[in-house]
């Protein structure tokens, strides 16, 4: 049971990622059409807005500290961060601990303005032409992306850790009532988790109950009807898409704790949010959540030892497994609306 559990908590971690960049995914292909193969760049430019506020927190200079001395007796000369100087030393040592969550405020204006440019700069020039020229420009621009972040910070991954408040791990099992230590999880991933469940729930009560929300959802089922009624749903569809790139960027920043940030992790996750997409209904904002999470279990009980031993490697092709059998037995996707991807 301790296993199970352990799993559970394992594939819910994994599944907020997946569900997180499916959501933007799906935001931007339920409102434009657009196939956008450079979603998983915005995850990795997300989780570097969380390396450059870190460093910008910890730019330094130098002061001579009189109260220390090298073997000589000489005064020592010490970097000392300019927050130290702005807040005290006890608070600015606070905010250069406290960097990642900062990093929320951080990014999300730059990621709604990365998104916007990139919506108005270029996706909108190719709405009305077919999904493979929608791929090929996003893809090649997300490997653009990549490059520019390569060259600014390196190809080797930057260690951004958590809070230290939070480091350290939950003991599952004292308090379910197991042996203690038998289903310990680490702070970081629990966070991760809650955090994917607030701005999932914050993104469908902003379509649900807001007015925008509705003009987008109305859009979303009827474009020509609503451009109609004199409103500018391309204005707001605009803006969707600047918000689709805040929720990729809010996934990467939180995940720079669990994954160290390199160049090629938007890659790494791009594919796999692709299948959660078509898995759970391409279109369909439920069911990229649902797919997202559901697979992240799957692929956690797959990575199992017990698993791996009677089916080696399963856990590397288990969610195109699963894909290919939603596909062939129901092709529109979990919760996709009848019709998509049927003819």
């Amino acid at each position: 049971m301790d296993a199970i559990i352990l799993q559970i908590l394992n594939g819910l971690d994994k599944g907020s990622a997946y569900a997180l960049i499916a959501l933007g995914l799906t935001l931007i292909f339920g409102t434009l059409g657009v196939v956008n193969f450079a979603h998983g760049a915005l995850f990795m430019l997300g989780a570097f807005c969380a390396v450059t506020l870190s460093r910008l927190l910890q730019l330094s200079h130098e002061v001579v500290d009189d109260t220390r001395t090298d073997f000589l007796g000489n005064p020592l000369t010490v970097d000392v961060p300019y927050v130290y100087d702005i807040f005290g030393e006890s608070a600015g040592a606070a905010i250069i601990d406290w960097a990642v969550p900062l990093a929320i405020l951080f990014a999300i204006p730059i990621m709604i303005l990365i998104g916007v440019v990139m919506e108005r700069g270029l996706i909108k020039h190719f709405y009305k032409r077919p999904h493979a020229d929608q791929i090929l420009v996003t893809f090649g621009l997300a490997i653009v992306l990549q490059e520019v972040i390569k060259y600014f910070y390196g190809a080797n991954p930057i260690p951004t850790p958590a809070p230290s408040a939070f480091v350290g791990s939950f003991d599952f099992g004292a308090v379910l009532g197991f042996d203690p230590g038998s289903i310990v999880y680490p702070y970081w991933r629990l966070i991760y988790f809650f955090f994917a469940a607030i701005v999932i729930a914050a993104v469908f009560a902003f379509l649900q109950f807001t007015t925008f929300g509705m003009v987008v959802r109305a859009g979303m089922a009827d474009r020509e009807t609503v451009t109609l009624l004199g409103i500018d749903i391309d204005k707001r569809f605009t803006i969707m898409f600047g918000l689709a790139a805040a929720v990729a960027g809010l996934a990467g920043v939180m995940y720079t704790p669990i994954n160290s940030p390199n160049y090629h992790m938007g890659m790494d996750f791009l594919v796999l949010s692709f299948v959660v997409v078509v898995v759970g209904g391409m279109g369909s904002l439920p069911g990229a959540v649902l797919a997202g999470f559901l697979l992240g279990i799957i692929e956690a009980f797959a990575s199992m030892s017990e698993v791996l031993e009677i089916l080696p490697g399963i856990n590397q092709i288990v969610i195109y497994l699963v894909a290919i059998i939603v596909l062939l037995t129901r092709p529109r996707g979990l919760m996709g609306r009848k019709g998509v991807m049927e003819d």
